[in-house]
This record gives structure tokens, sequence and C-alpha cells, in this order.
């Protein structure tokens, strides 16, 4: 099973946060503990991510079902949060096995296929020379030596175990899978759920055109956008992503 944590214990429903590509629950902390007041919340660490075992199958099938497993353990049915990689991951498991969740919320990505990818980062990694490690921070100076920008360095090395001198991502499983991570598959289902799709502003990964695939798997399909925010827009503005959170999840409760 996925290694999680948990933060909390109030009466709300619980909540489920699913990171995204290169990301771990660790990145989600401090959100987490601030949504924590009113109900439990639980950080999830995706295969070939963090702590949680590597496999060679990365697929959205794999991933919904490593997140039925812990909803299940923990005690169905819950909210979730899904955010990229993630948020596909979320929006599986809520078209194949409605019964684990309540209210979804997608942070960030439609149910598309994208032409982009995101191999420029596995490239970089594997380019670090670990051996060379003392201190996170000279591994983020040979990420921006090899083009990484800035926000992004900091990013990927929390995914860094420097004592042990290697990537806590399983960099080979994560390669192979690209086409399938970028991807989205084809699913003969809808769910009825609320939804919410919850976009930064200056993010590019859902647009207008998007909206007619996503009405047609999430007919309760909601929209927001998280000002001052690109795609990483609970890090660009986590206040404001909090709250709208916050404010969705209490609503839709009431």
């Amino acid at each position: 099973m996925l290694a999680y944590t948990t933060h909390g214990d109030g009466p709300g429903t619980p909540l489920l946060i699913v990171h995204g590509l290169y990301g771990s629950g660790r990145n989600w902390g401090v959100i987490a503990k601030r949504l924590s007041d009113t109900r439990r919340v639980v950080t999830v660490d995706m295969r070939n991510h963090g702590t949680s075992f590597w496999d060679d199958d990365n697929s959205y099938a794999a991933l919904a079902g490593d997140l039925a497993q812990v909803i299940d353990h923990l005690g169905a049915p819950m909210d979730v949060v899904g955010h990229s990689m993630g948020g596909k991951a979320a929006m599986v498991l809520a078209l194949t096995r409605p019964h684990t969740l309540r209210r979804l919320i997608i942070a960030d990505i439609a149910p598309i296929g994208y032409i982009h990818t995101q191999m420029q980062f596995i490239t970089a990694m594997r380019a670090v020379d670990l051996s060379l490690l003392t201190r996170r921070s000279e591994a983020n100076e040979q990420l921006a030596r090899l083009g990484v920008e800035p926000a992004l360095t900091s990013f990927l090395t929390q995914s860094l175990d420097i004592k042990e001198q290697r990537w806590r991502l399983n960099l080979d499983a994560l390669a192979a899978n690209m086409d399938s991570i970028i991807g989205f598959p084809t699913l003969e289902a809808s769910h009825e759920g609320p939804t919410l799709f919850l976009k930064g502003a200056e993010s590019d990964y859902v647009t207008h055109d998007h909206r007619p695939t996503i009405k047609g798997l999430f007919p309760e399909a909601r929209f927001a956008k998280i000002p001052g925010a690109g795609h990483w827009l609970h890090a660009d503005n986590p206040r404001a992503f909090e709250a709208t959170v916050r404010a969705y999840l209490d609503t839709i409760a009431g």
C-alpha cells in the first residue's frame, strides 16, 4: 500500500490529497495541516515517488487502484484533491470507483492527452552527480546549471535523499511510462458527483476548449481560478488555494 501521513482528526469528511509528477505528500504538508482543523487530512506518496513502493506500471488504472486501496483501508468515502498527475489519477478513481469519494477537486489538469513531455526533468535529474552531494543546495546548483528554473530545482530536490545519495523517484519507470502519464485513458463512464476544476490563472493546462470534454465526464463540474498562480498553484498562492478548497468543501457539505 502507498505510504501516507495523516493530519488532524476533525469530524468533517476526511480529505485525501494526491500530489503530481515528481512530487510527494511532503510537498503538501503545510496545506494539509491548515485544512486539518476541521477534518482528517491524508497525504500520500504515489507509487514510484517518495517513500512508496516502486513498480514498472505507472498507468492511471494502477494509480487509481492504489488510491482506492488507501481509502478502503482508512474508511470510504473521502473527499479527494488531486494535482496534475495526481489529478488524473483522482479522475480515473472517480470514474471507475465512484463509491470511494464524495467530493472531487482537480487542480490544474484536464482529462486529456497533452503534447508536452516532462522528460527534460528526468534527463536533468539523471545528470546530477549524486556522489558529490553533501547538501541539497549543491543539487540545486547542479540542476540550475542544467537549465532547470530556480522554483523547480527546489521542488525536485525535495525528492532527493542526500544521505543515501539517491533520488526517491523511480526515474526509469517514470520515463518508460511518460506517454501514459501525459495522456489520459479512454473510459466509457461519467462521474455524477460534485467536482471542482481549479486552475492557476496564469496556467494553460486547463482552457475553455477543454470544458466540453470535462463536462462529458464530469457533468456537475464547476470551475474556478487561483489568481497569481501557474501550474503549481498550491505553491504559487497557497493561501488562496487553501481558502478556495475550504470554501468549496464547506459549501458542498452544507
